[in-house]
This record gives structure tokens, sequence and C-alpha cells, in this order.
């Protein structure tokens, strides 16, 4: 059996020392209730500290948990809501459209997929929870670059290589794609990541009026397209989604 990490397992109990009783702790007050020298306790606490996962006050001297930590955790439960409110309108959007429909969010230069919903027919699938998309070539990416400064710069940075002959990697072509992206409200992927397949997607908003995720609709060519351009209706049924969602999430004018 592999033996865990007993430093890890110090500043883990620590963590959860600070998030509960008081507030704030003192040095002496921490290595007591976790039984550690003053000295081993100091050296987690600063380690912490310098990630952002604990701060000190200045006039006290005492610990509590850091922006960070808090940043991190409130990513994780915006996640898990903006999923649960999703659950219901992108079964409809599924049914609509007739494809399989995912929902996205900024992660590690790329964009995560946190729910799939399968094309509503007998063929067989593949579940996408969990696999990750680039930002500068599908649609669910190059909504969050548009409209997310962090996915943004995150996409300038990354390195858009060509998955098809259609994909924009160039630096000012990209940047005007975003521009279109912002003025009409929703991106595509016509063959730009994959052969055969395009793609159409939204932003999602929350009550801050901030971008949280993505939703689009994936699908054969010859189905989103017609005489080469998406279906308008097929874009308005993704947006109307986004939209719907968005309100549940507490967004005003969606």
């Amino acid at each position: 059996m592999a033996r865990n990490i007993q430093s890890l397992e110090r500043a883990a109990a620590m963590l959860r020392l600070l998030a509960g009783g008081e507030r704030r702790l003192g040095l002496s007050d921490i290595a007591s209730a976790l039984g550690l020298a003053k000295g081993t306790a100091h050296g987690i606490l600063r380690t912490l500290q310098q990630e952002g996962f604990v701060e000190q006050d200045d006039a006290s001297g005492r610990y509590q948990l850091g922006a960070e930590l808090l940043r991190l955790g409130t990513t994780y439960l915006d996640v898990h809501e903006l999923r649960a409110r999703a659950l219901v309108w992108t079964d409809d959007l599924a049914r609509s459209s007739g494809e399989s429909v995912h929902l996205g969010v900024l992660h590690q230069q790329g964009v995560l997929i946190v729910h799939h919903v399968f094309r509503p027919d007998d063929s067989r699938q593949v579940l996408e929870i969990g696999a990750m998309q680039p930002l500068h070539s599908t649609a669910l990416g190059k909504v969050l670059s548009a409209y997310d400064p962090v996915a943004h710069s995150e996409a300038l940075e990354a390195d858009r290589k060509p998955f098809t002959d259609r994909t924009v990697c160039d630096l000012e072509d990209f940047e005007r794609l975003l521009d279109v992206t912002r003025a009409r409200g929703y991106a595509a992927d016509v063959e730009e990541t994959w052969e055969g397949v395009a793609s159409v997607a939204a932003p999602i908003h929350d009550r801050r009026r901030m971008p949280v995720g993505a939703v689009g609709i994936t699908g054969a060519v010859e189905r989103l397209c017609r005489d080469g351009e998406l279906r308008p209706e097929l874009i308005a049924a993704v947006r109307d989604c986004a939209r719907a969602v968005s309100r549940d999430l507490g967004a005003a004018r969606f």
C-alpha cells in the first residue's frame, strides 16, 4: 500500500482546523491542537501562506484561511451549481436539436466538459464528462475566450496548433474571430477541430454577469449546416438554452 505524505496530511489537518471553530488561531494554538512542534507548524503555515491558502493578521499574528483557498472552494461550488441548473435545459436542447449537448468551463488552458447529454437516437456514443477541449478551435472554447478575460489570456498564451486546415491559429485572425463571437453572441466550429464535425456554443453568465461556462451542441456537418452555414434554428436553440441557464443562475436581462 502506498504511504501517505506526512507533510501533506499535516497541511490538510491544519486547513481543516482553521476552517472550523475560531476564525483566527495563533501558532501555539495550531501546534497544540495538532500535536506538532512550533517550528514544524510554523514551516507548514509559512508554505501555505506563500501559496495564498493561509493569511496572517498583521496586528495579532493569528492565522486564518486565505483568499486562494476560498476562491478554489467557490469555483468548485460554482461548477456544481452550474451543472445542476443546466440539467433540465440541456436535456431539452438535446431533444429539440436532435444533437449531443456539452457544458464546459475553463480549466488549465482548455475547456473541461462537466456535463454531456447524448444525442437522442440509438447510435453508439461515449460519455465525455471530464474530457478536455482546446480553447482556440472549439465553439465552447471560443465562447469562453471571447467572454472570460482569464480564458482569453490562456488562449493567447497557449499553443494554437492546427487540427484541420480550417483551424484559426494566427493571433490577429483569432482576435477578429473573438470580436465576431462577442458581436453575435455565439461561436461556431465547422470542421476546425474534427473533420466532418460542427458545433455551436453560447455563453452562460451568473448573477454577477460573469461568464461561468458555455453550452453547445455538436454533430455531423451535414446535420448542423445548410448551404455551408450553421442552421439558424439551431443557433437560436443554443442561445435560448444559455439564456435560460443564466436566468436560473440569477443573471438579469437574459
